[in-house]
Order: structure tokens, then sequence, then C-alpha cells
């Protein structure tokens, strides 16, 4: 009796071992990686660069009494950036101030009409010399990739200056003739743009600027930059 207990004892043992040796090998287990999310918040310096043209009725900005005189500036640009912005799910928000110094320059030639009286005919020059904003932004993440509206306030440094005196009275109070005027022109600006994340703290952008300053938009502008952002944070 012991001897068929022994045997049916040795045969369950082999048994299960056959059936365990037929069992595919268990793989261990891998947790599935999870993707970093890019990062915008944080605050950033940058640096850029680009080209402006637009129009200008220079007569503006010594009077609104003149009748409108106006032609084509255009020239580069360059200049620095400071901004902080914060993300929350896709939505990026922040604002943001640049200082460019252009090279826009643009002249004209006609008739010099002041309250319908014609003065004169005079050849009128002008550069547009600083560019500054100070704007609001709002976009959308996807991941690295950022799309973004800005809108703001200007500020343009502009000097016209006449080849002839025609003899108007500068817009000052007085009555001295003047043939060239240097001034601080406050405005609008609004655009739009584009911004990818190169690293987590560097970033690549493509923008458009329109600036409007001056009585009456005297000086509308268009800025195609692009530029550079280091971000710091995050």
């Amino acid at each position: 009796m012991k001897k068929h207990i022994v045997a049916a004892a040795v045969l369950a043992i082999t048994s299960t071992g056959a059936f365990a040796a037929d069992l595919p090998m268990q793989t261990p287990y891998k947790s599935t990686p999870v993707m970093a999310v890019y990062n915008w918040t944080g605050i950033y310096l940058g640096v850029n660069g680009g080209y402006a043209t637009g129009k200008q009725n220079p007569l503006g900005l010594f009077s609104s009494d003149f009748a409108q005189f106006d032609y084509t500036l255009s020239g580069g640009m360059f200049g620095g950036t400071l901004g902080a912005q914060i993300q929350s799910g896709h939505v990026v928000m922040g604002i943001e101030g640049d200082i460019d110094w252009t090279s826009m320059t643009g002249s004209g030639t006609g008739p010099v009409t002041k309250l319908g009286v014609l003065l004169g005919t005079a050849t009128v020059s002008s550069k547009v010399s600083v560019i500054d904003t100070l704007r609001t932004r709002v976009g959308y993440a996807w991941d690295n990739l950022l799309f973004y509206g800005t809108f703001g306030l200007a500020l343009t440094n502009d000097v016209s200056n006449f080849a002839q005196t025609v003899g108007f009275a500068c817009n000052n109070g007085t009555t001295v003739a003047c043939s060239s005027l240097t001034s601080w022109h406050a405005g609008l600006a609004a655009g739009g743009g584009l911004e990818y994340g190169i690293t987590p703290n560097l970033s690549a952008k493509l923008e458009y600027i329109w600036v409007g300053a001056g009585s009456l938009n005297t000086l509308r502008e268009n800025m195609f930059r692009t530029g550079l952002n280091w971000r710091f944070g995050g």
C-alpha cells in the first residue's frame, strides 16, 4: 500500500512540474513613462529684431490745423524684452514690455496748407528712432508651442524736419516759426504671434505688432519681429 502511495505522490509532483514548465514566462511589469509637459510659467528676458513700415502724417504732429501730408516710413529695428507670465492648463497669461531702436525713415514733397490757406511747398522728412510698448499677452499652449494675442500701450519718438521753412507757428503756444520737431507720442499697440519652446528655458518667437501713435493715429506702424526669450523659474 505504501508503495502505491509513494508512486502516486511522485507522479503528481512530476506532472505538476511538467505543467509549470509549459506555462509562458511572466515578463516583469513596467510602468508607462510619464511625458513631461512644457511649462510656460516664469519671468523672462529676451532680444528681438525685425522690420517696420508704416504711414505718417508729420504735419499732424505739429498741429491738427494742417491738411494731411503723409508718406511711408520703413527701416530695421532691434531691442530688448522683459516679461512675466503664468500658465493654467492650456491658457497662458502675462504682461510684456519692450524697447526697440529703429531706423525708420521717410520723406515726401507737397503743398503745405493750414486752415485752408496755402503756405507753400515743402519737403518733409521724418525718422522714428524708438518704439516702446507695454502689453498684455493671452495665449493657448499646445505643449511647447504657444499661440498668443497681445494688446496694450505704445510710445514712439519721432523727428520731423522741413527742408524749406514755410513760416508756420510751432504747436507750443508761441508764434515762433519752426522747421523741426522732436517729441514723444503715446498710442496703442496690438498684434499676435507664436512662440516655440526650444528647451525648458529658451524659446523663439515670431510676431506682428501694429502701433498707432500721435493725435488721430498720426503714426501708423507695422512691426514684424523675431526674437529669443530666456525664462527663469517655471
